[in-house]
């Protein structure tokens, strides 16, 4: 199993605490145990049952070391850096494809308004840069488009990227019913922050899920959505699933689970961009 693969499959098996997250872990390294590691109880007995694995390590400090020479320090520069990290279509899963159009203007900047509906506004002053990729999971089966989208924003500053962090956690609280556009808006909001070492988050020095129900006017009740972020050092990505008829479970026969395609799409990411800008051995 590669490092990535490592970070995966705890990305996958993290449960934020609430319920806000709950992901499935796939393959053969799922041996039924509890997140906390420990054996099952013997059903038949009504003893503990001992495991006879030992119990994975927890890691008590984020495996990245940032190389000053190699963090981005203009609007070009980091622009590259986030072309080079936003998840694509097959970042996800398979069977997804691009939207068009399939990235963001460079310019793009979304600001949610005191009336709680979003707008576009103007790039702060402490963002390089900001890139959107685009995709959906074409309607089969009876199944409606699924809509989903990654972003990568480069900060000049750790600090203002933890600043970006903490005002995305303050907006499901300021703001649990959110009009997107014209027939789309997201409903029952709740969000939870999490940093390095808390509730599963073994992956980024921060993150964020925030959970509710996506409404859109031109498909009949409301389906589930979900926002995921995380912050590595002056770089936060984000993925966002508004979901679709058919969808409501976790994963189907037909495709990876549509929020464990999130966690992946999120934690490869992540490893673009420690790869990017950590010390090189």
């Amino acid at each position: 199993m590669t490092y990535g693969d490592r970070r995966l499959l705890r990305a996958c098996c993290a449960v934020l605490v609430g319920g806000l997250m709950a992901t499935g872990c796939a393959g053969g390294d799922d041996d039924g145990k509890r997140p906390d590691g420990k054996g099952s109880t013997n059903a038949t007995t009504g003893t503990a049952k001992a495991s006879t694995t030992a119990p994975a390590s927890t890691p008590t400090a984020l495996e990245f070391t940032p190389d000053p020479k190699r963090a981005p320090k203009t609007e070009a520069e980091a622009r590259r850096l986030a072309l080079a990290v936003v998840a694509g279509p097959d970042d996800w899963a398979a069977g997804y494809v691009k939207r068009t159009p399939y990235l963001s203007d460079p310019d793009y900047w979304p600001v949610l308004g005191a009336n709680c509906s979003w707008e576009t506004g103007a790039r702060p002053a402490g963002v390089l840069a900001s890139v959107t990729a685009y995709a959906e999971l074409p309607a089969v089966g009876g199944k409606g488009v699924l809509r989903v989208a990654a972003t990568v924003t480069i900060h000049r500053t750790e600090s203002d990227a933890d600043w970006e962090m903490a005002s995305t956690l303050e907006e499901a609280l300021n703001c649990p019913d959110q009009k997107l556009r014209d027939g789309e808006s997201i409903t029952g909001l709740m969000s939870l922050g999490n940093p390095f070492g808390v509730g599963g988050n073994t992956t980024a020095h921060d993150s964020i899920r925030e959970g509710g129900y996506y409404l859109n006017d031109a498909v009949k009740g409301k389906q589930p959505y979900s926002w995921y972020q995380s912050r590595l050092g002056q770089v936060t990505v984000a993925t966002v699933v508004k979901g679709a008829p058919g969808y409501q479970e976790l994963s189907d026969a037909e495709h990876v689970g549509t929020s464990q395609a999130q966690v992946q799409a999120l934690v490869t990411m992540l490893d673009r961009a420690q790869r990017e800008l950590e010390v090189q051995s």
